[in-house]
Formats: structure tokens, sequence, C-alpha cells
């Protein structure tokens, strides 16, 4: 095919914000019974429900009818909204509804609500079938105040009891499997869950009860992850206490010392943003499944735990994914939410098989062999695309230098069109992303977003900056004390290196994120002059309000980011871009939903009005509904087709009489009819 030569950032593209929509179901927290595969699909097209969809065999059945919607707000951020509970062949499934935060019960098709608690939120939850009752985190919401708790729920009754009180935070209540044990974590500010936490044990009494809970791992400095119980009543879960984490198991009925089972720079754990996380599951009793990161690439494996110390290391599985959300397994099944650089997130239900039966492996680690490989289906692939494959950006890893000499990770996509080639003459205008947290990290999976930006001639730079997890301890806790200076320097640098190598155009660098990443966003645009303008999603503006005016989980989290609140409040205000708007001196657009309670709409609003006064050019959309992530189709679909519009407008990539803005956009400054 001959291939035109067209102006970077205007090329047309068959990938439109309304087919990124029209196809775009989110897959979420995989479960297993014996009787059936259960998954959620988060569906924009119905302002972002959340429904529960049972597989068995060939059938796929929704469990929940408009308007239910299955998601937890605890925290704000939900995770761990429903459980299956088996019991004499048959599945009861509990979830939260989104409404009312309250749970109810699925049975054979029909739905009744259990709990009726005005003020709470329920998550993460198990069955107690021995004591015919639930055991959930719970938050309740009063005026002045939000308190978390262990709780138990009657399942005749919804009666609620207390279990565990006084903690801070609570997580991952897990029972064993002859009942007698309960395992939890907890921690309290100012740490956020990766920061420093506990794992807790106590034996269950006659009456239910918590018998002497006592600390068997974590403590300061030390954060677990992912408490489970094995087929056999061994207690496993992730810990960093050697600077990684590492999957760790202890019997509980001995009291033995705590087994560590894996080593070496490998990331078995993830950030607790969200309930019910999982990096591993027992395929039976002697068999462990998991996922860890080495060097930024995620690899899936498994662990023959009749093995001695010295030969149990973790043996890849060949396979074509190379990220593995959601593991769940039981009986030699397992599933996961499987992605790549060539394929979008899809649900996996799959049996490992021996050598032999094998497709080719990829992303396992360099110089082994994969002893085992996976032979499976895919349950569901929400995003297709009806486009050609060469629209496919894929990533490129990256690795450089920042100006302190320390090492940092990205993934650089170049402009892909099957029908565009690059001008030679100049390089491409780059669009730099910045993660949320900031404790989060960049993903390799395929995603239209990213092919939306890519498709129309930009570069994009995604950037795990210091404080990113995926690369032990000592690259997270780089950010203490530097957020809005370290990560910004990174983000910048990262820029300048995409430039040095001919990959970006110096004079059309652009940098976006959302929330945590809106930050870095205002805060490069303000003390840095590298970016040419920006994307502000759901950002912080200024810091002194968000430590004042942010919901309970993370109310003291910059006090490790930035300093101790209120005694280094001078620091804030010195790091807060609103304070500093003198500064910025380049066009912003700033997109916020009306009901966001992590970082409220003030933030978006006060920035926009100072820059608009200051007669730089800056839009901003406010969109009603939406909260701390957008979940409706036609927000997805406005603000990619708003920022898009203003990029070409302040870059002078395409005729101004061609660009339209659509919705209830509000812009100064451009030289419109503003």
């Amino acid at each position: 095919m001959n291939k035109n030569t067209c102006l970077y950032g205007n090329w047309d593209s068959a990938i439109t914000p309304a087919l990124i929509v029209s196809d775009s179901l989110s897959l979420d927290e995989p479960r297993l019974s014996a009787n059936a595969l259960y998954y959620i699909e988060r569906r924009p097209q119905e302002n972002g429900r959340c429904v529960i969809v049972q597989v068995t065999g060939k059938d796929r059945i929704d469990l929940l009818p408009p308007p239910y919607s299955a998601r937890s707000r605890v925290h704000e951020y939900g995770g761990g909204a429903y459980y299956v509970a088996a019991k004499a062949g048959r599945d009861t499934v509990y979830f939260v509804n989104d409404a009312d935060q309250d749970i109810y019960r699925v049975f054979e098709g029909n739905i009744e609500r259990l709990t009726t608690a005005a003020h709470r939120r329920f998550a993460d939850f198990i069955s107690d079938d021995k004591n015919q009752r639930l055991i959930a985190v719970c938050e309740e919401h009063h005026e002045q105040k939000v308190i978390n708790t262990l709780v138990s729920i009657d399942i005749d009754s919804g009666e609620i009891t207390s279990l565990q009180q006084g903690e801070d935070f609570y997580a991952s209540p897990r029972i064993s499997p002859d009942s007698r044990w309960l395992c939890w974590q907890s921690w309290n500010h100012p740490n956020m869950p990766w920061d420093s936490n506990r794992l807790w044990l106590a034996e269950i009494s006659a009456s239910g009860e918590l018998s002497s809970p006592v600390t068997i791992a974590g403590g300061d400095g030390i954060s677990t992850f992912q408490p489970q119980w094995s087929p056999d009543g061994w207690l496993y879960y992730v810990s960093d206490d050697d600077g990684w984490w590492h999957i760790y198991r202890c019997h509980v009925e001995t009291g033995a010392s705590n087994e560590k089972l894996t080593s070496g720079e490998k990331e078995f754990g993830l950030p607790q943003w969200v309930f019910a996380q999982s990096t591993f599951a027992f395929l039976d009793q002697h068999t462990l499944v998991c996922s860890y990161q080495d060097s930024g690439r995620n690899i899936l494996a498994t662990l023959d735990l009749r093995q001695t110390a010295e030969n149990r290391e973790p043996r890849p599985v060949g396979n074509r994914w190379q990220s593995f959300d959601g593991i769940c397994a039981r009986d030699g099944r397992l599933c996961f939410i499987g992605a790549a650089p060539d394929c979008f997130p899809q649900l996996v239900d799959a049996r490992l098989q021996p050598p032999g039966k094998a497709q080719t492996p990829t992303g396992q680690a360099a110089g082994q062999t994969a002893r085992q490989n996976l032979d499976g289906h895919i349950v569901q692939s929400p995003s297709k695309l009806p486009v050609a494959d060469e629209y496919y950006a894929r990533a490129e890893p990256v690795c450089f230098n920042n100006r302190h000499g320390q090492t940092v990770y990205a993934n650089y996509y170049p402009p892909t069109h099957p029908e565009h080639r690059p001008d030679t003459n100049q390089a491409p205008p780059l669009i730099v992303i910045c993660h949320g947290g900031p404790t989060g990290q960049s993903s390799l999976a395929l995603d239209p977003r990213k092919l939306f930006w890519t498709s129309r001639g930009f570069a994009l730079l995604d950037v795990n900056y210091s404080g990113s997890t995926g690369y032990g301890r000592e690259y997270r806790e780089r950010l203490q004390g530097k957020w809005g200076v370290l990560d910004v320097q990174d983000c910048c640098d990262a820029a300048l290196h995409a430039v040095e190598q001919g990959l970006a155009d110096k004079e059309r660098l652009i940098i976006r994120g959302s929330s945590a990443g809106g930050f870095t966003v205002l805060a490069a645009l303000t003390f840095e002059q590298v970016f040419s303008a920006g994307a502000s999603y759901y950002g912080i503006s200024d810091l002194c309000t968000l430590a004042t005016d942010t919901h309970k989980f993370e109310a003291r989290y910059l006090d490790r980011l930035v300093g101790p609140w209120p005694e280094q409040k001078t620091l804030y205000e010195q790091r807060s871009p609103i304070n500093h708007s003198d500064q910025l001196n380049c066009p912003v657009i700033f997109f916020q939903g009306l009901e966001d309670k992590v970082v409220p709409k003030e933030q978006a609003e006060a920035m926009f009005r100072v820059l608009a006064d200051k007669g730089l050019p800056v839009a901003a959309q406010y969109y009603p509904g939406e909260q701390h992530g957008f979940r409706q189709a036609e927000t997805i679909m406005q603000s990619l087709e708003n920022e898009l519009a203003f990029y070409q407008w302040v870059l002078d990539l395409k005729d101004k009489d061609q660009i339209h803005f659509s919705g209830a956009i509000e812009v100064k400054n451009l030289g419109t009819s503003d």
C-alpha cells in the first residue's frame, strides 16, 4: 500500500472516540467456583454500570439487571464488590450495590437485599459458613468522621456485628479452609498500605468472636499484600520485608517461622489502591500460579510447593500475554485478565499443559525455558476495534538516566498508521503521559485511547517516573518528600531524552495526566519550561486544599510525599501550581467530574480562573455524574475530542476553521467566540 505524507497530529484515523466507547467494556474481578466462572463488566454505554456475568460452559448470563450495579465505594476506589459462596453444589452471589452501598444476594435468579445500613459501605467480604455469616470491611460515614472496621453480617437477618475496630483501615479478611482461623490486614495514618501495614491472625471462638489476635507479618516499613489460604491450610502472603514484594508462607498450626518462597529483584505484589487484587492462586495444594514483574516485564509462572527452597524458582509459563490481572484458580483451572502490546485486555480461561503443546512463549525471563504452557480460550475480549492491525503502535521500552544520574523507565509509542508515513524532515509532536497514584505504573497492554493519539500522528511516552511501582521499594520511595519535584523532573528529562534521540519535536512537547498525574502535569508546566501544552484530568493544583479537603484513605498520603501537615505548610504552598501561576505560560485544558470526592472540582475551577484571567489559552469541561475517573461513554468521547481539538488549535496542527469543540466546554483566550 502506498502511504501518504501528512502533517503530524493531523492524520485522519478510523479510531474515533465513538469507536473506542462502542465496544469498550472494562473487565474486572474474575472469580472461580466449582460451578462457574464469574467476572464484572463495566459498560460505558450503560453509564458505567458494573454487571456481574456468570459463565457456565458456553452459556453467559447477566446476573444483575438494570439498575443494579456491583461497585463498592469503600476508600472511594472500591474493589472487592462481590463474593461467590458455594454450598450444596449451588452458588450464592453477594454483591455491593452502587446506588446504596448495601449488600444484596443473588440466588437462582432472585435478588434480595441483605443489609439496610444507612451511611455504611462494604467491601472485600467472604463467607463464614460455620457461623452463617459474611465477614467484610465496613466503612461508616458520619458528618465529621469516617470509621473503618471489620464486621460480620448474619446471612439470614442482615444484622451487623463489629469484629475488629480501632485501626484506621482494614482489608483482606480471609478465613481458613477449616473455618478455625481468620487473617486480615490493618494500617494507620499516615501510612498507605504500600508503606506499612500489619497482617493479623486470630482463632475464631465457638461464639464467632476473634480470640487473641497476633501480628504475623508486616510492621513499620514493611508492606504485606494478598493474604490467602492454600487448600491444605497454609497461609500465604506477599511482603516486601527485603525491599521487594515476595511470596511467603506460614503454618499457623505449628507456629513455624515464616518461610520466604521467592527471591531476587522481582515484584509479586501491587499497591493496594483497590480491594481484592490478586497476583497468585492455587491450581492445587502443590502448585501455585503467580505473576511477577521483572525489569518492567510481567511474567506468568508456577511454583512447585513440594520442592526444597534451593529448587523452588518460579517456572515461566509459555503464553502470549504480558500482563495478568485478577489471577484466580482451582482444580487445575486458571483464569485471569490478560493483555499484551498486541492485544486488548481479555478474560482468559485456561489450564496448564506439559511441554510440547505450547504456543511460542512470550514475556518470559531471558535464559529460562518454560516448563509448562498455557492451553486456554478467550471468554470475553471486549475491545476489538474493527481496524487493521497496522494501526497498532507497539511499545518500545526506554531506559535513561535523569538529571540526578538515577535510572528511570518509560515506554515509547511511535506514530503509527497504515496509510500515512512520517515526514522524515521533522520529528513528531510528543505526548508525555503521567500515570496516577503517584504510586502507580504504566501498562504495556494495548489501549485504544493510546491508539487514538498514535494513529493521528502523535508519539507517546508513558513514563514510570521515580515513585512508580514494579521496581522495588527503593524506587518507590525515591518520591518521598519530593512529589512535585522528582516526578516532574523525570517527566521533563524523559521528554528531552526523546528529543535527543530524534523521537520528538522539542517545540511540540505535550504533557497529560490524571489525578496525581494531573498534579505532575500542572507542576511541570509551572516549574519547568519544557512543554508547549498540557491536559489535566481531575488533577491537583492546590496541595494545601488537598491536605484538608479529601477523603479519609488519602487524608495523610501527602505526609510522606511532601511532608507532615500542617508543620510543612510552607512546602505545600511552594509546590502548589495555583500559587505560582505567574510561572505557567502555556495552554492547558482541564477535565473534571462534578461528583469527585478524591479531587474536588474546586481544584480545576480555581486553576482555570487564574489562567483565564492571566490571558493564557485555557479550556475546561465539567461532567455531571462523573466521579474520580470517567465511566460514561459520552464523557469519554467528548474529552478525547476536545483534548485533540485543543492541541491542534494551540500548536497549529490544523486549520483553525476545521477545528471544533463539542459539548458544554468553557474556552478562554483561544481567539474563538469565547
